[in-house]
């Protein structure tokens, strides 16, 4: 009897040790969930009432604009190759009646954006590539740069673990934009990234990571079939420096902030 209950337990302790991710087969294709908090700074952004444009400190400037913004980004991998979705970052209208102090309440328009942006990481390559669509039907043009991952040094690794979206971390704390960021990552899936690009570890997944001005934490993990051509590259495209791509962005959304100021004139 004795025998026969200490077999049970050994098995009992087996089972639940071949369920953690280490005993568990990695998954190869999936989806990492990230919640993503940033502090918005006021004096970088373009208010405009009645066609002026308004910073901080001008009386006119609203007082109700958030000190954070909350974001939804996704990493859908398979293979070599993720593809990033850190979701549409439109320009939005906000249009008050009788102007800021008139006691209407403001109304808000999405006017989405004036370029289509993708974004793939070669996972093995360890570098990005950007995918950026101007214009709209035959006047469209599709660029294409490339980028390597390009991490920053010093970093502080520790003993500290701690468990996030059901896999083990790692802590470390790494210098980084005059900031101390605190990054938690995990060597239990089959690949290196993370959703900063220069907090890369040289092996293993950011889950989290976050300093005095911006938070990326992984709520969920999840392995599902992904087909590879879905996070690979495959547009017809012309191919750019980054920076030639960065000046083709801007210049878009220049182009797109004097239109939205030219309606609101007329």
């Amino acid at each position: 009897m004795k025998t026969h209950a200490i077999a049970l337990r050994i098995l009992l302790a087996l089972a639940g040790a071949m369920s953690h991710p280490l005993f568990a087969q990695a998954p190869t294709s999936g989806q990492i969930t990230y919640e993503g908090v940033r502090k918005i700074d006021p004096s970088g952004m373009r208010i405009v009432i009645n066609g002026e444009e308004v910073k901080p400190g001008d009386p006119n400037f609203p007082t109700d604009i958030p000190d954070t913004r909350t974001f939804s980004q996704k990493l859908i991998f398979a293979g070599n190759f993720a593809k990033e979705d850190r979701g549409e970052q439109n320009a939005v209208i906000r249009t008050f009646v009788g102007g800021p102090g008139g006691g209407g309440a403001p109304q808000t328009t999405n006017m989405g954006r004036p370029f289509d942006e993708q974004t793939f990481v070669d996972l093995t390559g360890q570098k990005t590539i950007t995918l950026l669509t101007v214009g709209k039907d035959k006047e469209a043009r599709t660029y294409r740069a490339e980028a390597p991952i390009k991490r920053v040094g010093n970093w502080q690794l520790t003993d500290q673990t701690r468990k996030i979206a059901g896999y083990t971390c790692r802590k470390a704390t790494v210098p980084y934009r005059n900031d101390t960021y605190t990054v938690w990552f995990t060597t239990e899936l089959p690949f290196t990234y993370s959703p900063i690009r220069e907090l890369t570890p040289e092996s293993g997944v950011v889950l989290l990571v976050e300093s005095n001005r911006e938070q990326f934490r992984a709520t969920k993990v999840a392995a599902t079939a992904v087909d590879q051509n879905d996070v690979q590259p495959k547009a017809q495209a012309e191919t750019v420096a980054p920076e030639k791509l960065t000046d083709l962005r801007d210049k878009a959304m220049a182009d797109f902030r004097q239109q939205l100021m030219m309606g609101e004139r007329n």
